[in-house]
Order: C-alpha cells, then structure tokens, then sequence
C-alpha cells in the first residue's frame, strides 16, 4: 500500500523593493580594518602627511623665521624651482651627483656581478666566509667606514700612498684635490655596496638551471658566449632590480662628502643631497624642499628609462 504525501509548495522570498541594494561589512573586513588602523594612522602622520606638507612649502617662501606663524607665508608659484634651477651651485652639485652615479653604478654592477660569478664558479671552499666578508661592509655603518678612508686616504701616512711610496710614487692628497676627491668617494662607495647586488647575483645565478649552460656547451660555444648569450640575458631581471636599487641609493648620496670632504675642494664633491641639507640648515625651507622634489623628479625618470632599457623583452 502506497501512502502518498501531499507537499505544500513553498512560499516564494519576496524581492527586495526596487533602489540601490543594502551592502552589508563582513566581520572580516572589520577585523582587517582594526588590524590594518595603527599603520594607517602613523602612515598619514609621518609620512603621508609631511610630504604633502613639504611639497606645500616648496611654493611658498616660508623660512626659519616662519615656523611660528606657518600659515602667514606667501604663495610664490614656481619661484623656488627656478631659483634653484638657476643657482650655478646647485647645478654643479647636480653634477657632481650625476658624475657619481654614471660611474658608480655600472661600476658597482661590474664589481659584484664578477664577484657573484667567482662565487659561484670558481670558489668552492670557504664560500661562507667570502659571502659575509663581501657583504661585511654593508651592514657597517657609513659614517665609520667614511672615518676609516680619510686615514686610508690620508696624504702622509695613509695606507694608499704608502703602499704607493714602495714602488716609488708619490700619491696625492686624495681628498683635497679636485681631480681625485670623487674618485675617491666612488671608489669607496663600490667597495661598501657591491657586496649587496653581489648577494642578489649569486641568487640569480643560483637560479639558472644547469641544463641551459650544458646545452650551449654541447652546441660548441665557448665560456664567454654561454655567459654573454645565455647566462647574461637570464638576469636581466636581476640586473634592473639591482641597478634600480644602486641607482636611486647613489643618486641619494650624502654620508661620503658630509663626512669625509664636506663637499670640497670648491664644491668638486657637493651632492643634491647634501646642497639641500645646507640650505635646509640656512633656514631656507621653501628653496629646499624644492630642490628635495627636483631629486625626486630625477629619481623617477631615472628609475623609469632604467624599467624601458632593462625590462624583459
């Protein structure tokens, strides 16, 4: 005997009236919101919030004088861009900056892209020890290794020019001659940095397959081919982070002349960095802050032919 049951059909849920639809906060949301409000609160006061008060004063003509009434300076526009434009001091300092990076940065790129190699290649022993020694200078604070080279540097019984008195030569006064003083500064900037885009190297040497090296080498190709056809266009990727990296830390530079020439002799190794410190420190704020703005601009389309020429293809 079959029992059949009768099944009510159910009640249709009535459609929300016509209008724009309720949106409703997850708790999740609320949560991260929650998580996410100390950062946000300390991110737009220091640091979101004197930028933008910076860049305020670089078109007023606000000085130290000023900074008890703030808001009772004058608009000047584009004036302090152009003053600085047209100061011959900053623009030797622009120079000076540009003379840095154009010979440091491929020159720390050569010197650590070599080391990464002789590190991966060559020395297998003791690689550790080579990888911290190499690496030591970076975490070492710049203001102690700028101490160190003025003695190495120094013109009566620095090392150098010792070294350099063995074999009959007599060195210059490295630091106070205008020839010498920013080679100077380089060469010990590449010595300190190299040996962080040296550790990012490695890494992406590390990380060629073998296979690839192996299969040029059966083709007949010769050490320098597989590393200039094969090897070199694998890190491209690496390339363009580090040479960003070095790139906007030198066009930043300001320890090396602050410490060790005070951007002398006759202003030969005056930085950006360092003009915009001095004019800082002459209470000039609203000529400063546009030079700082001016780095700023410079970093950026620096930074952007750098992603167009070295980006992957």
């Amino acid at each position: 005997m079959t029992v059949v049951t009768e099944t009510k059909p159910r009640a249709a849920e009535p459609t929300p009236p016509p209008g724009r639809p309720r949106r409703t906060i997850s708790r999740e949301a609320v949560a991260a919101w929650v998580l996410a409000l100390p950062f946000v609160v300390l991110f737009l006061a220091f640091t979101a919030g004197p930028v933008l008060g910076s860049l305020g004063m670089s078109f007023t003509d606000i000085k130290q004088r000023d900074l008890r009434t703030p808001f009772a300076v004058d608009g000047v526009g584009f004036a302090n861009y152009a003053k600085a434009l047209s100061d011959e001091t900053f623009r030797k300092a622009a120079f000076n900056t540009a003379y840095f990076v154009v010979v440091g940065v491929p020159l720390t790129l050569l010197v650590a892209l070599a080391a990464a190699v002789l590190l991966d290649r060559g020395i297998k022993r003791f690689q550790a020890l080579f990888k911290v020694g190499y690496y030591l200078p970076v975490v070492t604070s710049i203001v102690a290794i700028a101490v160190i080279w003025r003695f190495v540097l120094s013109p009566d019984n620095g090392l150098v020019n010792t070294v350099l008195s063995w074999v009959g030569i007599d060195g210059p006064n490295w630091l106070a001659s205008k020839t010498w003083a920013m080679p100077s500064l380089i060469a010990m900037a590449v010595w300190r940095n190299f040996g962080s885009a040296m550790i990012i190297f490695l890494a992406g040497l590390q990380g060629i397959p073998h296979s690839v090296e192996e299969a040029g080498q059966i083709d007949g190709a010769s050490a320098w081919q597989r590393f200039r056809y094969l090897i070199l266009p694998l890190l491209r990727p690496t390339i363009l982070f580090t040479s960003v990296t070095t790139g906007i830390g030198y066009l930043q530079f300001f320890e090396e002349p602050f410490v060790m020439t005070q951007g002398g002799p006759l202003d030969s190794t005056l930085s950006v960095s360092m003009y915009t410190y001095n004019q800082f420190g002459f209470g000039n704020y609203g000529l400063a802050t546009s030079m700082a703005y001016i780095l700023f601009v410079v970093i950026a389309v620096v930074t952007f032919i750098q992603f167009r020429l070295l980006r992957e293809k």
